[in-house]
């Protein structure tokens, strides 16, 4: 570009090249940097080794009353589980129990005080839950731990005999599992004949959200998903949406669940005679 003058350039102002080329005029507009306002900025101080202890401390606090929180809540409602599936199901709990995916043991801790319950093995993938978390939590729950036996277990592949639990019962972990009919299918394989499945507190998808809205790192299954799941193990199915909150939360729960979130408890009964 050549013949080019700028009229009124002044550092920080805006301004008007007015250009010749092959003796065309044309006017471009040049927008400049306000200089005034760009300064160097500061470079940001690090936090002294005290202020730094103290802010990691303060982090630290907040995430353990959080996770107490939570705490108090799951083992509010799982000391409510069996009350409720003996009002929507009329099932009792007896016998011999096993949990899949136990994590800190809260399930296994109220059924456990169950006076018809004989025993409650607690599985997971990994020990350190049940072995790092589960004492406090029993203690917390009063559980008879004389009833209970904590172990490692993969819901996959089961290290249990044929016919040999009266109920198998998890919360929250079918949609984490790598394949659901597996997991059923090994559940149905040491129940008893005509003993329970039972999933309770499950996440299914609400009807507000879209397959491409699932959250990173799990699947959220439509109830229909479940059925077929279920069916392909061999298992009927029954479902009703779970809510063990209590005080507000359990009435904003009783509107909104199943639209905006879902819990839901699955139910299934393993064809055949108690013995």
């Amino acid at each position: 570009m050549s013949g080019c003058r700028l009229p009124g350039d002044r550092p920080g102002h805006g301004c008007e090249r007015i250009c010749s080329r092959r003796n065309v005029r044309y006017t471009v507009r040049v927008s400049r940097p306000q200089s005034k306002f760009v300064e160097k900025l500061a470079p940001r101080r690090r936090p002294s080794a005290g202020q730094a202890a103290e802010s990691a401390a303060r982090r630290a606090a907040a995430e353990e009353r959080e996770t107490g929180r939570a705490a108090e809540e799951l083992e509010s409602q799982a000391a409510e589980v069996a009350p409720y599936l003996a009002r929507r199901f009329g099932l009792t709990f007896r016998g011999r129990i096993l949990e899949l995916g136990a994590g800190a043991g809260w399930l296994s801790a109220a059924l456990s005080r169950l006076p018809a319950v004989v025993e409650v093995i607690a599985t997971d993938v990994t020990s350190k839950r049940l072995r790092d978390e589960a004492p406090a939590v029993f203690r917390r729950m009063g559980a008879l731990e004389a009833k209970i036996t904590r172990t490692p277990g993969d819901p996959h592949r089961l290290e249990f005999p044929d016919n040999h639990f009266d109920f198998v019962v998890c919360a929250a972990v079918l949609n984490r599992t790598a394949n659901v009919v597996g997991v059923l299918r090994e559940a149905k394989r040491v129940l008893k004949p005509g003993g329970w499945f039972v999933a309770v507190r499950e996440p299914v998808q609400p009807r507000l959200f879209r397959a491409s809205e699932k959250p990173a790192g799990r699947e959220l299954y439509e109830l229909a998903d479940y059925e077929r799941f279920f069916a392909a193990a061999g298992l009927h199915m029954a479902s009703k949406r779970v809510n063990l909150a209590s005080g507000m939360k359990y009435f904003f729960n009783e509107m909104l669940n199943g639209v905006t979130h879902g819990r839901y408890a699955l139910v299934a009964r393993k064809p055949g005679k108690r013995a």
